[in-house]
């Protein structure tokens, strides 16, 4: 199982960014293989990235995956501003995150609905990357563990037999874009929780499983987290929106 450093754009980067950014970023993760690479730029970049990506691909060898922010879990219908899994798998989309802290507090998503996503992309053939972690509140008052249980218990429900074709993204919501991050041990202690959790509820069906790490991920701690033992790549957010500070991220996880 090899490692994952995912990019979460957000909203940032135009169609024109989008393209500047593969054109410094990709020469130099050529036939890069131990680690995989994901990158997720918004909606409107998505068919011009991947078309990018494709190219890149038969000139040579590249780990590079093509990601979405965010999906609906209907294929078609009345559904105003969402976009469907079918629109995502044309466009060659491998991965989706779901149930991004940002989505689930500053948009109202409850976990029945994240639920509903993550079915749906496995049902396409998406690898959804089921996000979850507590607040600054929830932490102090102890409920970390018990609020990370219950986002994946009820993230993972009904697809707990599909957990291979399932990552799992831990973001403390209090280190989210605040510079500041989890320490290896807080994280680490986490992790091994999230592993023990999906091992037991997938009857050990989790091999293929990775547990990254999201919240303030940068090119100088990189390497101290990923040592852990249970931290299997990073989900990267501000630092990636730069080509050379992702790279150096990446460099970090190919080290260990």
């Amino acid at each position: 199982m090899s490692y994952l450093v995912a990019a979460n754009w957000k909203m940032n980067k135009t169609v024109g960014e989008t393209l500047e950014y593969l054109d410094l970023f990709l020469p130099s993760v050529k036939e890069l293989t131990k680690v995989e690479i994901m990158i997720a730029p918004p909606f409107t970049a998505l068919s011009s990235a991947s078309i990018r990506l494709d190219a890149a691909r038969k000139e040579g060898e590249y780990n590079v995956k093509l990601g979405a922010q965010n999906m609906f879990y209907e294929e078609k219908g009345a559904f105003t501003g969402e976009i469907s899994p079918l629109m995502l798998s044309e466009l060659e989309v491998d991965y989706v995150i779901i149930g991004h802290s940002e989505r689930r507090h500053k948009f109202g998503e409850k976990d029945s609905l994240i639920n509903k996503k993550v079915i749906s992309a496995v049902e396409h053939g998406i690898r959804p990357i089921l996000c979850v972690g507590e607040t600054l509140e929830e932490r102090e008052q102890g409920k970390t563990l018990s609020v990370v249980e219950r986002q994946i218990r009820s993230g993972l429900s009904g697809v707990e037999r599909d957990m291979i074709y399932i990552d799992i993204a831990y973001e403390p919501v209090w280190a989210i874009g605040t510079g500041v991050n989890a320490t290896p041990e807080q994280a680490q202690e986490v992790h091994r929780f999230i592993r023990s959790l999906i091992n037991e509820i997938s009857k050990g069906n989790d091999s293929k499983t990775r547990i990254l790490y999201g919240g303030s991920v940068n090119e100088k701690n990189a390497r101290e987290l990923i040592k852990e033992k249970n931290i299997d790549g990073f989900l990267v957010g501000t630092a990636s929106l730069d080509p050379e500070r992702f790279y150096r991220i990446i460099t970090e996880v190919m080290e260990v």
